[in-house]
Protein backbone atom coordinates (compact mmCIF):
# COMPACT_ATOMS: atom_id res chain seq x y z
CA UNK A 1 0.00 0.00 0.00
CA UNK A 2 2.94 2.70 1.00
CA UNK A 3 5.31 1.33 -1.73
CA UNK A 4 2.00 1.89 -4.11
CA UNK A 5 1.56 5.28 -3.31
CA UNK A 6 5.25 6.22 -3.45
CA UNK A 7 5.30 4.86 -7.16
CA UNK A 8 2.48 6.94 -7.97
CA UNK A 9 4.08 10.18 -6.84
CA UNK A 10 7.50 9.36 -8.04
CA UNK A 11 5.82 8.53 -11.89
CA UNK A 12 3.90 11.47 -10.91
CA UNK A 13 6.94 13.94 -9.96
CA UNK A 14 8.64 12.05 -12.91
CA UNK A 15 5.95 13.29 -15.43
CA UNK A 16 6.09 17.18 -14.17
CA UNK A 17 9.90 16.37 -14.90
CA UNK A 18 8.99 15.42 -18.87
CA UNK A 19 6.91 18.22 -18.93
CA UNK A 20 9.27 20.44 -17.86
CA UNK A 21 11.29 19.30 -20.39
CA UNK A 22 8.81 19.40 -23.34
CA UNK A 23 7.98 23.51 -21.83
CA UNK A 24 11.76 23.86 -22.15
CA UNK A 25 12.39 22.66 -25.77
CA UNK A 26 9.17 25.12 -26.74
CA UNK A 27 11.42 27.99 -25.75
CA UNK A 28 14.03 29.27 -28.35
CA UNK A 29 17.52 29.81 -28.08
CA UNK A 30 20.15 30.99 -30.01
CA UNK A 31 20.82 27.80 -31.55
CA UNK A 32 18.66 26.56 -34.02
CA UNK A 33 17.17 23.09 -32.76
CA UNK A 34 14.40 21.43 -35.09
CA UNK A 35 11.63 20.96 -31.22
CA UNK A 36 11.39 24.56 -31.69
CA UNK A 37 9.41 24.22 -34.83
CA UNK A 38 7.04 21.06 -32.69
CA UNK A 39 4.36 23.32 -31.89
CA UNK A 40 3.40 24.77 -35.70
CA UNK A 41 0.69 23.80 -37.02
CA UNK A 42 0.03 23.44 -41.11
CA UNK A 43 -2.96 23.74 -42.80
CA UNK A 44 -2.69 20.23 -44.77
CA UNK A 45 -6.02 20.26 -47.34
CA UNK A 46 -8.61 22.00 -44.66
CA UNK A 47 -6.76 20.37 -41.58
CA UNK A 48 -4.22 21.69 -38.86
CA UNK A 49 -1.28 19.14 -39.12
CA UNK A 50 1.66 19.07 -37.47
CA UNK A 51 4.51 20.50 -39.14
CA UNK A 52 7.16 17.46 -38.46
CA UNK A 53 3.79 15.48 -40.53
CA UNK A 54 4.26 17.27 -43.44
CA UNK A 55 8.06 18.31 -43.66
CA UNK A 56 11.10 17.26 -42.23
CA UNK A 57 13.06 19.31 -40.12
CA UNK A 58 17.08 18.92 -39.70
CA UNK A 59 19.45 21.53 -37.99
CA UNK A 60 21.84 22.84 -41.40
CA UNK A 61 23.70 24.85 -38.85
CA UNK A 62 24.02 25.92 -35.80
CA UNK A 63 21.99 29.53 -36.49
CA UNK A 64 19.91 27.62 -39.74
CA UNK A 65 17.23 25.04 -39.63
CA UNK A 66 16.48 23.45 -43.03
CA UNK A 67 13.12 21.94 -44.29
CA UNK A 68 12.09 19.39 -47.17
CA UNK A 69 8.76 19.75 -47.60
CA UNK A 70 7.07 15.89 -48.57
CA UNK A 71 3.98 17.28 -50.70
CA UNK A 72 5.91 20.33 -53.22
CA UNK A 73 2.60 21.92 -52.92
CA UNK A 74 2.22 22.38 -49.69
CA UNK A 75 5.84 24.79 -49.64
CA UNK A 76 3.55 27.79 -49.19
CA UNK A 77 1.67 26.81 -47.20
CA UNK A 78 4.50 25.26 -44.47
CA UNK A 79 6.50 29.31 -45.03
CA UNK A 80 3.02 30.94 -43.93
CA UNK A 81 2.58 28.55 -40.83
CA UNK A 82 6.03 29.28 -40.06
CA UNK A 83 5.94 32.87 -40.45
CA UNK A 84 2.26 33.21 -38.56
CA UNK A 85 3.26 31.20 -36.09
CA UNK A 86 4.71 33.47 -32.87
CA UNK A 87 8.13 32.55 -32.97
CA UNK A 88 9.31 35.15 -34.91
CA UNK A 89 10.97 33.69 -37.59
CA UNK A 90 10.94 34.46 -41.47
CA UNK A 91 11.52 31.40 -43.88
CA UNK A 92 13.42 31.57 -47.31
CA UNK A 93 12.28 29.58 -49.55
CA UNK A 94 15.22 27.82 -52.38
CA UNK A 95 13.44 25.64 -54.44
CA UNK A 96 12.02 22.50 -52.75
CA UNK A 97 14.36 23.34 -49.47
CA UNK A 98 12.87 26.11 -46.69
CA UNK A 99 15.71 28.05 -44.84
CA UNK A 100 14.21 29.23 -41.61
CA UNK A 101 17.35 31.21 -40.35
CA UNK A 102 17.39 31.80 -36.49
CA UNK A 103 17.65 35.94 -35.60
CA UNK A 104 20.47 36.70 -32.84
CA UNK A 105 18.65 36.76 -29.35
CA UNK A 106 18.80 40.65 -27.82
CA UNK A 107 19.69 41.21 -24.48
CA UNK A 108 15.81 41.63 -24.28
CA UNK A 109 14.85 38.75 -25.77
CA UNK A 110 17.16 36.44 -23.79
CA UNK A 111 15.59 38.23 -20.50
CA UNK A 112 11.94 37.45 -21.23
CA UNK A 113 12.59 34.03 -22.01
CA UNK A 114 14.43 33.71 -18.73
CA UNK A 115 11.47 35.29 -17.34
CA UNK A 116 9.48 31.99 -19.31
CA UNK A 117 11.92 29.42 -17.85
CA UNK A 118 11.51 30.32 -14.58
CA UNK A 119 7.49 30.49 -14.65
CA UNK A 120 7.64 27.20 -16.35
CA UNK A 121 10.12 26.11 -13.41
CA UNK A 122 8.19 27.22 -11.25
CA UNK A 123 4.86 25.71 -12.23
CA UNK A 124 6.71 22.64 -12.16
CA UNK A 125 7.86 23.00 -8.71
CA UNK A 126 4.18 23.56 -7.58
CA UNK A 127 2.59 20.38 -9.18
CA UNK A 128 5.57 18.42 -8.02
CA UNK A 129 4.58 20.08 -3.98
CA UNK A 130 1.10 19.40 -5.04
CA UNK A 131 2.19 15.41 -5.65
CA UNK A 132 3.47 15.45 -2.30
CA UNK A 133 0.73 17.22 -0.81
CA UNK A 134 -2.04 14.09 -2.58
CA UNK A 135 0.88 11.27 -1.50
CA UNK A 136 0.82 12.72 2.11
CA UNK A 137 -3.20 12.84 2.22
CA UNK A 138 -3.01 9.17 1.15
CA UNK A 139 -1.02 7.99 3.79
CA UNK A 140 -3.10 9.92 6.66
CA UNK A 141 -6.34 8.23 5.13
CA UNK A 142 -4.27 4.59 5.63
CA UNK A 143 -3.66 5.86 9.26
CA UNK A 144 -7.12 6.70 9.68
CA UNK A 145 -8.43 3.71 8.44
CA UNK A 146 -5.67 1.82 11.13
CA UNK A 147 -4.40 -0.23 7.73
CA UNK A 148 -0.63 1.22 8.77
CA UNK A 149 0.65 3.06 12.03
CA UNK A 150 2.08 6.34 12.39
CA UNK A 151 5.43 5.42 12.41
CA UNK A 152 4.88 3.66 8.97
CA UNK A 153 3.05 6.81 7.78
CA UNK A 154 5.85 8.83 9.46
CA UNK A 155 8.63 6.99 7.53
CA UNK A 156 6.67 6.92 4.28
CA UNK A 157 6.17 10.79 4.44
CA UNK A 158 9.98 11.13 5.08
CA UNK A 159 10.74 8.95 1.93
CA UNK A 160 8.20 11.10 -0.06
CA UNK A 161 9.62 14.13 0.74
CA UNK A 162 12.84 12.59 -0.41
CA UNK A 163 11.26 11.96 -3.39
CA UNK A 164 10.10 15.66 -3.41
CA UNK A 165 13.42 17.45 -3.08
CA UNK A 166 15.41 15.02 -5.38
CA UNK A 167 12.40 16.14 -7.93
CA UNK A 168 12.50 19.59 -7.29
CA UNK A 169 16.13 19.57 -7.55
CA UNK A 170 16.11 17.91 -11.19
CA UNK A 171 13.73 20.83 -11.43
CA UNK A 172 16.39 23.78 -10.51
CA UNK A 173 19.39 21.65 -12.33
CA UNK A 174 17.37 22.03 -15.41
CA UNK A 175 16.28 25.50 -14.67
CA UNK A 176 19.99 26.56 -14.64
CA UNK A 177 21.29 24.57 -17.84
CA UNK A 178 18.50 26.61 -19.88
CA UNK A 179 19.38 29.65 -18.19
CA UNK A 180 22.96 28.86 -19.04
CA UNK A 181 21.89 28.01 -22.92
CA UNK A 182 19.78 31.03 -23.02
CA UNK A 183 22.36 33.73 -22.00
CA UNK A 184 25.23 32.32 -23.66
CA UNK A 185 25.61 34.68 -26.87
Amino acid sequence: MINEIKKDAQARMKKSLESLEHAFAKIRTGRAHPSILDGVMVSYYGADTPLRQVANVVAEDARTLALTVFDKSMIQAVEKAIMTSDLGLNPATAGTTIRVPMPALTEETRKGYTRQARAEAESARVAVRNIRRDALAQLKDLVKEKEISEDEERRAADEVQKLTDKAIAEVDKALEAKEADLMAV
